[in-house]
């Protein structure tokens, strides 16, 4: 993979992309995939702006998906959305894009324990995102699953992991059991975000002002944006959440949705051991060994 880009050269490019920009200050930020730089770029007229500048060809799909998909989707959410203002040629090919810098900041989970209105108001921007129309997804030339092919592919995922001799006893036979419990899957698949953490989420006081990073988004299960509250730290804020996500969206509760976000939440462990091995990355293995024996560890304390 080529090496990371400096400030200046994506401060440079971030000029290049939009007519008139003028540089003062920039800031690199750490972007949520290894293959994309990004950087902050403050200009003369005192606005701020994200440049993000793929380093591989798969990277720059992704971006330009995802640039697709935000211009379709910002007049059917109640937040905002980055939205391409320029983009510059790079000099292997692909794309910079530079979009504004939303506002609001990253959201904490610790503070959905204190503040109930933003709780319910994370819940009802997921509901936003579920209720979507699937066709958005289709036409932005990203994934869709249905709740079959879903758990057949988080089958197929738990075998290769299984493969790598890495995963504790105890972790494969949880995770077996809870994929071949079949009447636990039978969601109605629906546009998902695909990486919702706390720091694509962001907020103003009890509102959520914005959502950034879709390229992982898919028509699939609505569980996967719930994982990141479901699991650690953030777990006992999950009630909140699911409790503004129910009174806002379209369709029924489901039962089992609860447990599927807990099984998301536990197997990125393994999609991050699957990544070190297919990276060769020794550093990173040992990294994810090391969580799930942790995991397996409190496993006791872990009830789906």
């Amino acid at each position: 993979m080529p090496a990371a880009r400096s400030d200046l050269a994506l401060a440079a490019l971030a000029s290049a992309a939009v007519h008139g920009m003028e540089p003062v200050r920039v800031q690199a930020v750490e972007a949520t995939a290894d293959d994309v730089d990004a950087a902050l770029i403050e200009d003369n007229l005192n606005r701020t702006w994200v440049v993000r500048a793929p380093r591989t060809a798969a990277a720059g799909m992704r971006l330009d998906a995802e640039a697709e998909l935000t211009a379709g989707l910002v007049s059917w959410l109640p937040f905002g959305l980055p939205q391409v203002e320029g983009s510059a040629p790079l000099p292997g090919g692909g794309r910079a894009i530079v979009h504004r810098q939303l506002p609001g900041r990253p959201l904490q989970p610790p503070q959905l324990l204190h503040r109930p209105g933003l709780a319910t108001a994370l819940g009802g921007a997921v509901a936003a995102i579920h209720d979507l129309p699937g066709r958005l997804i289709e036409e932005a030339g990203l994934p869709i699953y249905g709740a079959e092919e879903f758990r057949l592919r988080r089958l197929a995922e738990l075998d290769r992991a299984a493969g790598t001799g890495r995963v504790p006893p105890a972790l494969l036979q949880r995770w077996e059991q809870a994929v071949e419990e079949i009447g636990a899957w039978r969601f109605v698949p629906c546009v998902v975000h695909g990486d919702l953490v706390g720091e694509n989420v962001l907020t103003e006081g009890d509102r959520v002002t914005g959502v950034v990073e879709w390229s992982e988004a898919r028509v699939g299960d609505p569980a996967d944006d719930f994982a990141w509250l479901s699991i650690g730290p953030a777990e006992p804020t999950l009630d909140a959440v699911l409790a503004g996500y129910t009174a806002a969206s379209t369709e029924p509760p489901d039962p089992f949705l609860r447990r599927r976000a807990r099984l998301s939440a536990e197997f990125a462990l393994a999609r991050w051991l699957l990544h070190g091995v297919s990276t060769d990355d020794a550093a990173i293995v040992d990294d994810a060994a090391q969580m799930l024996a942790d995991l397996e560890a409190g496993l006791d304390e872990a009830p789906w």
